[in-house]
């Protein structure tokens, strides 16, 4: 296999793993913003009772994704197989 492939996987599972870091942390952000402060955002969300199971629920799948971000993300740039099956 050329190194120029190899180079270009590397690069694109780097991009790939910060694209999910992004995102988990985006989720753990609302989690936070709803679990802290459900009357701001009970007027964008109509059910109530599933407010606050779902904030803790954000916060979980978040934080969850946030690390399997940085796992992925240390596995690409170090070529580590170990991080990149996690």
């Amino acid at each position: 296999v050329p190194m120029g492939v190899l180079s270009c996987m590397k690069y694109l599972m780097f991009i790939f793993n910060v694209l999910v870091f992004a995102g988990g942390t985006c989720l753990a952000g609302v989690g936070v913003w709803v679990a802290v402060d459900p009357a701001g955002f009970q007027d964008i969300v109509a059910a109530k009772p599933v407010l606050s199971v779902g904030a803790y629920l954000l916060l979980a799948v978040g934080i969850a994704l946030s690390l399997l971000g940085f796992l992925g993300c240390c596995g690409a740039l170090r070529r580590s197989r170990l991080l990149l099956l996690v």
